[in-house]
């Protein structure tokens, strides 16, 4: 029976494998040594980065997608009310195929959030295989030939972590510089992801999204994953925490500019950057843009009337005065 897995994995170790001896080709064309463990922590992170940046259009469109799950939001809360209580297998199917229907005419789904998720997962077990295969100094499916694996194999990070070892084998063998390495690489990869999901949480959501099963989820999400990164730190060796660490912190980063520039409408991110917006043109000599908080407010407040002119005097005039006028 032909290894299915196997197969639907080969394409993508081929590529990580391109791009991986690609950039340790392009460090020792600048003259590092290739045998080195730091260029080798280089080209993992180059790596990342370029698979990170190929995915930035996917992430586009989960931003997009959000955006219309925000705009279908009341509309698949009414069809849920309409079957609230109702437990029987029609109203189910009847409730399942008018929310998808809703989905379908913004233009969305509720799973397109999860996309860009998805397509990481074959990602990193693709690099976690194609690192095991090095470790071996066994050839790959394609440019990690027997020399380049062989050098992955002996490299050491500054001569004393070795990139194959693991948590679990510092603590076995006594390798305290492994032991401190992975420690401090773990603690930032937890760091880094419970404050990326946690400002995603606090500033990019809006009061409907607080109110939804979906951010009760993300709440347990927000404290389940750094668990997994604990336990998952203590068997990967220490290249493949690299390409994890590179991910964590470009993902906290990509989401910094996203809740900065790209704010869902409604959120407290949102509302800040209107804000921002607004005292730049008031610096600017411009009116504030139609919509926005800014030029509600302006248009609440009472108008003030400033007279410039130079008020003349009045003559005045008696009563008798006019009274002989008469």
């Amino acid at each position: 029976m032909p290894d299915i897995i196997g197969l639907l994995m080969w394409p993508i170790k081929w590529v990580l494998e391109a791009i991986l001896a690609g950039a340790h080709w392009g460090l020792e064309q600048l003259g590092m040594d290739g045998s080195s463990g730091l260029v080798w922590v280089l080209s993992i992170a180059s790596l990342t980065l370029v698979v990170r940046t190929a995915m930035i259009p996917l992430t586009v469109r989960q931003i997009l997608s959000s955006r219309k799950a925000l705009e279908v939001a009341p509309e698949i809360k009414k069809i849920q009310d309409k079957y609230r209580g109702k437990k029987d297998q029609f109203s189910r199917e009847a409730m399942q195929r008018e929310t998808m229907e809703a989905y379908r005419k913004a233009g969305t789904n509720p799973f397109a959030s999860c996309l860009p998720l998805l397509i990481q997962m074959p990602i990193f077990f693709g690099l976690v295989t194609v690192l095991q295969t090095a470790n071996r100094g066994e050839a790959g499916v394609g440019f990690m030939g027997v020399s380049l694996a062989e050098q992955f194999r002996n490299a050491s990070l500054f001569d004393v972590v070795p990139l194959n070892m693991t948590m679990q084998h510092g603590f076995e063998q006594g390798m305290l510089p492994v032991i401190l390495t992975s420690i401090v690489m773990t603690l930032i990869m937890v760091a880094t992801q419970f404050y990326t999901q946690l400002q995603i949480m606090s500033k990019n959501q809006t009061p409907a999204m607080k109110e939804s099963p979906m951010y009760k989820q993300q709440r347990i999400i927000l404290y389940v994953i750094p668990v997994f990164l604990l336990i998952s730190a203590w068997a990967f060796p220490i290249a493949t925490m690299f390409y994890w660490l590179v991910s964590n912190i470009y993902t906290l980063v990509q989401q910094l500019i996203i809740i900065s520039k790209l704010p869902n409408p409604g959120s407290d991110a949102a509302l800040a950057r209107e804000a921002r917006m607004a005292r730049k043109r008031q610096r600017q000599g411009l009116p504030a843009e139609p919509g926005s908080d800014a030029t509600a407010a302006v248009e609440e407040a009472p108008p003030v009337v400033v007279n410039t002119q130079r008020q003349q005097p009045r003559r005045k005039t008696t009563k008798s005065k006019r009274g002989g006028n008469r």
